[in-house]
C-alpha cells in the first residue's frame, strides 16, 4: 500500500514537472507540441466555417474535431489530477480556458453551431510565454499591470476632465452647428467631441461654420495633447519599479508564477518550489 502510494506521488510530480515546468526538456515538448496541436485545432474550426471546405472535407474535419478535443479533454484531466488542489486551478484563467477550449464540442451535441466557439483556443497559446522562457516578459507585463493600478487614481481624474471637456465642447458645437449641419442634438455634438478628439475622425459629422472649424480646429491639437497625459502617468510609475529575473516555475500549490531564478519557496503562500516525492514517516515500512 505504501508503495503504491509513493508510486502514485512519483507519477503526480513526473507529470506536473512535465505539464506545468517549461524548463525541462519533457516541459518544453509538452507545451510545443500542444501549443502546435491548439493552432491546428483553431485552424480545423476556421476551416470548417468556410462552406466549400465544409462540403468537400467536411467529414475529415469534423473527425478532426472531435479527435483535438479528446486529446485536450484528457489533457485538461491530468492538470487536474497533478495539482494539489484541483478546484483552485479549475477556477484559475488558464483553467476556466482549457475547460472552455473543450466544452462548446460537446455541447454541439445539444447547441448545432455552438462549436465555432472552441476559437477561444486561440487564447491557450498563451502558454508560448513559457514554452520559450519569455518569463521576462511576464514579469514586465505584472510590473506594467502594477503600474496601472499605482497610477489609476491619476488616470481616473484624467478621465473626468476628458468627459468634462466633451460635454462642454459638445454643447458649444451644437449651438454654434445646430441640427442643420448635423449636431441635431447634445449627445450626437459630445459623440462628435470624441471621435475628434480622439483623432479618430470618421467624418460622418463635421463642422460646416467658420467659427464651428475654429474650434474644431482647437480640438484637434488638444486631442494631440492629450493623448501623452495617460502615458506619461504610467511611465512614471514604470519608473518606480525594477525589473528582476524571473523563472518559469509554477507553484505547485497556489499556481503562482514569476518567482526569481534562485527562489525556493513560493513567495505568494511559501510552499516549496518543486517539492521532491518522499515517503513520510507514516507511509515508511
Amino acid at each position: 500500500m505504501n508503495i503504491r502510494r509513493l508510486d502514485f506521488r512519483g507519477i503526480q510530480h513526473a507529470l506536473y514537472d512535465i505539464i506545468f515546468e517549461a524548463d525541462t526538456r519533457a516541459g518544453k515538448w509538452f507545451d510545443v507540441i500542444l501549443i502546435v496541436s491548439i493552432v491546428s485545432s483553431v485552424l480545423v474550426v476556421m476551416l470548417d466555417s468556410v462552406a466549400s471546405y465544409n462540403e468537400s472535407y467536411g467529414y475529415y474535419l469534423y473527425g478532426m474535431e472531435w479527435g483535438f478535443t479528446l486529446l485536450f479533454t484528457a489533457e485538461y484531466i491530468l492538470r487536474l489530477s497533478c495539482v494539489k488542489k484541483p478546484v483552485k486551478y479549475a477556477a484559475s484563467f488558464l483553467g476556466v480556458v482549457d475547460l472552455l477550449a473543450i466544452l462548446p464540442t460537446y455541447v454541439s451535441m445539444l447547441v448545432p453551431g455552438s462549436q465555432y466557439l472552441i476559437v477561444i483556443r486561440v487564447l491557450r497559446v498563451l502558454r508560448v510565454f513559457r514554452v520559450f522562457k519569455l518569463a521576462t516578459y511576464i514579469g514586465e507585463a505584472s510590473i506594467l499591470i502594477q503600474a496601472m493600478k499605482a497610477s489609476r487614481r491619476k488616470i481616473t481624474i484624467f478621465l473626468m476632465t476628458i468627459l468634462t471637456l466633451v460635454i462642454i465642447f459638445g454643447s458649444l458645437m451644437y449651438l454654434i452647428e445646430g441640427s442643420q449641419n448635423g449636431f441635431s442634438s447634445i449627445p450626437r455634438s459630445i459623440y462628435w467631441a470624441i471621435v475628434t478628439m480622439t483623432t479618430v475622425g470618421y467624418g460622418d459629422i463635421s463642422p460646416k461654420t467658420n467659427l464651428g472649424q475654429a474650434l474644431a480646429s482647437v480640438i484637434m491639437i488638444l486631442g494631440y495633447a492629450i493623448i501623452a497625459v495617460p502615458t506619461g502617468i504610467v511611465t512614471a510609475e514604470l519608473s518606480l519599479s525594477s525589473l528582476k529575473k524571473v523563472t518559469t516555475q509554477v507553484c505547485p500549490e497556489c499556481l503562482a508564477h514569476g518567482h526569481d531564478t534562485d527562489a525556493v519557496f513560493c513567495k505568494f503562500c511559501s510552499e516549496r518550489l518543486n517539492p521532491e516525492p518522499s515517503l513520510s514517516p507514516q507511509e515508511a515500512p
